[in-house]
Parts: C-alpha cells; sequence; structure tokens
C-alpha cells in the first residue's frame, strides 16, 4: 500500500480528535463508563474503520468482510463512536449510552448492534474468539482477516495466554492482535500490580510476528496492519503504546479516569480542549 498523503493523514487525526468528542458527549450523557483506555485507542479504531478493515457499514454481514473483535470491552465507547461516524448508526444514537433499551450498552452485545461481531465483557476471551475465527475462515479458503483489540490489564488473565499458544501452534496468520499498551489497569499501574513485561518476548515465544508502534501515529500503525498482511507463517500481534485519556492533559496517565466518567463541567473543559487542538491542527494544514 502506498504511504498515507499529507492530507489523507490530516484527515484521519481530524476525524479522531471528533470521536473524541463524541466519546466525551456520551459518557457525560450516561452519567457511567470508562473514559482513559477509549480516548487512548480512538486513533487506532479511526484508522481501522477508515483505512485498515474491509467492511461496509450499509452491509455490516457483509461475507467477505474483515472482522474486529474487541476483547476489552469495558472500552467500547470507541468503538460506537468510531462505527457511528463511520456510518452504521446516526451519531446522535451514541448519547444513548448505557440506557435501558438502547442498542448501545457498557459492554457491546453481538445481538443488539450490527456489526458487532461479539458480545464481550469477561476480560481475556477475545483473543479465544479471534483465534477461532480466524481458524474456521481459514479452513473454508476465505480471505478474510481477523483483528482482536485487547487491553495490556486482560493480560493478567490465563485464558488470553492459552489463546497465544494455540494461535501460535496453528500459524493463524490471519489473524491479527492489538494490545493496548497504555500502562493502567483500574487499581493503578500494570507493572505494580501484575508485571507484563517482557511482553514482547513472551509473545515471541508462543511463535507470534510482533510489532511495536507509537499508537497515536496513525500512519505507523497502518503500516503495522500491511506489514501483518505479508506475514504467512504466524499470526502477528502489535503492541500499540498509549496514553490513557489522550487528547486531555489533565487526566492521561492517570488510572483513575480508567473507569471514571466527566462531570457536566469536565466535560465542557475537555470539549473545549479537543476542539481548541482541533482548530491548531486545522490551521497548521490550510
Amino acid at each position: 500500500m502506498q504511504p498515507l498523503t499529507d492530507s489523507e493523514v490530516y484527515e484521519l487525526t481530524a476525524r479522531a480528535n471528533a470521536i473524541r468528542q463524541t466519546i466525551i458527549e456520551m459518557l457525560v450523557a450516561a452519567g457511567s463508563g470508562h473514559t482513559a483506555g477509549p480516548l487512548g485507542m480512538a486513533d487506532i479504531f479511526t484508522a481501522l474503520y477508515f483505512n485498515v478493515l474491509k467492511h461496509d457499514p450499509q452491509n455490516p454481514d457483509w461475507e467477505e468482510r474483515d472482522r474486529l473483535i474487541l476483547s476489552n470491552g469495558h472500552i467500547v465507547p470507541v468503538r460506537y463512536a468510531a462505527m457511528a461516524h463511520a456510518g452504521y448508526f446516526p451519531i446522535e444514537e451514541c448519547l444513548t449510552l448505557r440506557k435501558f433499551g438502547s442498542r448501545l450498552q457498557g459492554h457491546p452485545e453481538r445481538l443488539r448492534l450490527p456489526g458487532m461481531e461479539t458480545t464481550s465483557g469477561p476480560l481475556g476471551s477475545g483473543l479465544s474468539q479471534a483465534a477461532g475465527m480466524a481458524y474456521a475462515l481459514r479452513m473454508d479458503g476465505k480471505q478474510n482477516r481477523i483483528y482482536c483489540a485487547m487491553s495490556d490489564g486482560e493480560h493478567d488473565a490465563g485464558n488470553i495466554w492459552e489463546a497465544a499458544m494455540w494461535a501460535g501452534a496453528n500459524k493463524l496468520y490471519n489473524l491479527t492482535g492489538i494490545i493496548d499498551r497504555n500502562n493502567i489497569q483500574i487499581d493503578g499501574y500494570t507493572e505494580s500490580i501484575m508485571p507484563l513485561e517482557p511482553l514482547r518476548e513472551k509473545y515471541e515465544s508462543f511463535g507470534w510476528h510482533v510489532l511495536e508502534i507509537d499508537g497515536h501515529n496513525i500512519p505507523q500503525f497502518i503500516a503495522a496492519c500491511d506489514e501483518a498482511k505479508a506475514i504467512y507463517e504466524k499470526p502477528t500481534v502489535i503492541i500499540a503504546h498509549t496514553i490513557p485519556g489522550k487528547g486531555i492533559r489533565e487526566i492521561e496517565r492517570d488510572y483513575r479516569w480508567h473507569g471514571k466518567p466527566p462531570s457536566k463541567e469536565e466535560a465542557q473543559t475537555f470539549l473545549h480542549e479537543l476542539r481548541t487542538m482541533q482548530g491548531k491542527v486545522t490551521s497548521e494544514h490550510q
């Protein structure tokens, strides 16, 4: 694939900023939910829905689509926001997050929302589901790819390592894992609670091709996904180093925002910061 042009990078960056704004708006409307993780993964989900994935918002069950599995379901606001901006449903529906009867529950439910591949809640389960899908598609001779977004904290769960070992043993080249390496979980910092390092070497020992990137560098993430497509003998995992709460300086890297929504007053401040940032980017691009 050709490198992104400056205009394309600007458009994706602007979309990520708009998605962050939608995340803040939906969280404050819900009065509950997770803030740090969704903001930190906005660049990656923008890249997925507007560049990487083969998908059709008007035909969510298209047989030739790529599958995106969200293992850490609590960051689903970023997926809802990205899907809405991509045209799966009206952006206004995002404000129904966590409401009774809404299709946009606090953890994704497959049967509620077209385009949502799995129901997720228990951490550590997504990679097993993704590996099973990748194996089945390979058995059927299909070219679809499977992407599995995971948190670093959920790597405390043993199930994820069983899946990693199985996927490596079966050389699932059509599977790409994406780890949000933001170094936080609900009780504190990952390396204080249950150290994950050396994370790269662990995956390599299970037979994975490992790439490490800046999770806020959209061209770098897209290039990593392209490289994964060129690896035919093993699955690939992208360790994306991200900043939790990215875009809102006063909450960046603060684990206390893992599962905390902003108040109305905080939301106004956060939205102002994001809009100001977008204005600066726009003026620089002109």
